[in-house]
């Protein structure tokens, strides 16, 4: 198996396949590549983890799907099926449809996402006329019955208010309600609980959840919150500096993690009750920091930061491979 395929599926299962996405940003002065040769496949009603640190690529890989990235400066390659269609060729009228209709995403920060001057209610109904031709009365209905659906108090009054009036779990649950409406086979969740607060973080996940069992919706849930995708994720794909690294089964990759990047992840996650010999309670880290896109070290990408690295990590470029047990590594150790 070539290491640009996928983990063997009944493609009958799959409601999107991403095939080698590479997506490239060309300024005045440079080009640098955002994202290299990653391959993702979601299967109805599942959700697919997708972790790593912050400038890895998971929200540029999500923003490719929807192309919702500018060309220029941006350039995707590659393939990204739903159904029997390629979303990379599909003229910008038809994606127009797709978006908020088949597929729909949610933002990190909704208050950079939602219009400040218009009601909540109106901009959910706008999408529901937008994608399903009905009326303004009907469409607004169906709106204050969204907010209502999402757990938000008082929604007939609610969706009178602008986004300024609310506060940040109530503008998520409108991103969510607004995502919804239309009932999508696909959700994008792009760190859907940021800058909330665990209490709100939790109540998010749990109704993204029991809309998933409602709307038999697949998600693909972006996050560098390890602790958060264990809860959520069936799969879980890992991302360093622009490429894959590791994929595995959800409880597999935290119960036994084989890249030394998702290794280094896992370990720094603080373990209620854990003793330090020490004395001082410090976390594990690991050092140094994800390398610049302009700069990307020569060989394996990780191996600046890994403790493991052999003079071949630091020569040549791993290959994304398959183990016997199904996990696909990017690492010579496994080469």
């Amino acid at each position: 198996m070539s290491h640009t395929e996928t983990h063997p599926r009944n493609t009958a299962e799959r409601v999107l396949n991403v095939s080698n996405l590479r997506v490239r940003f060309e300024t005045y002065d440079d080009v640098f590549t955002a994202v290299e040769g990653v391959d993702l496949s979601l299967l109805k009603d599942k959700i697919l983890g997708l972790v790593g640190e912050s400038g890895c690529g998971k929200s540029v890989t999500a923003l490719s799907i929807l192309r919702l990235l500018k060309t220029p400066p941006a350039r995707i390659e590659g393939a990204i099926a739903h159904k029997s269609l390629d979303l990379l060729t599909l003229p910008e009228a038809e994606m127009r449809h797709i978006r908020g209709d088949s597929i729909s995403m949610i933002f990190q920060e909704p208050m950079s996402s939602l219009n400040p001057v218009m009601p909540v209610g109106r901009q959910i109904a706008e999408t529901i006329i937008l994608h399903r031709g009905v009326s303004k009365g009907a469409a607004w209905k169906q709106a204050v019955e969204m907010l209502n659906l999402v757990q938000i108090p008082s929604p007939a009054q609610r969706a009178k208010e602008y986004p300024h009036r609310m506060s940040g779990g109530m503008r998520q649950r409108v991103m969510i309600a607004m995502a919804l409406a239309c009932q999508p086979e696909i959700l994008l969740a792009d760190e859907p609980t940021t800058a909330l607060d665990v209490t709100i973080q939790a109540q998010i996940m749990r109704l993204m959840l029991r809309l998933k069992r409602e709307f038999k919706t697949s998600i693909l849930l972006i996050s560098h919150d390890l602790a958060l995708i264990s809860e959520m994720a069936s799969r879980v794909v890992v991302m360093y500096a622009g490429q894959v690294v590791e994929e595995a089964r959800g409880r597999e990759l935290f119960l036994n993690p084989l890249h030394p990047y998702t290794k280094g992840l896992l370990s720094s996650l603080p373990v209620i009750g854990q003793k330090f010999s020490t004395g001082k309670r410090r976390l594990n880290e690991i050092p140094g920091v994800v390398p610049s896109l302009r700069d990307i070290p020569n060989g394996c990408r990780f191996h600046p930061r890994c403790s493991k690295a052999m003079s071949i990590c630091r020569e040549q470029a791993p290959k994304l491979i398959k183990t016997s047990n199904g996990i696909r590594v990017r690492c010579w150790l496994w080469q």
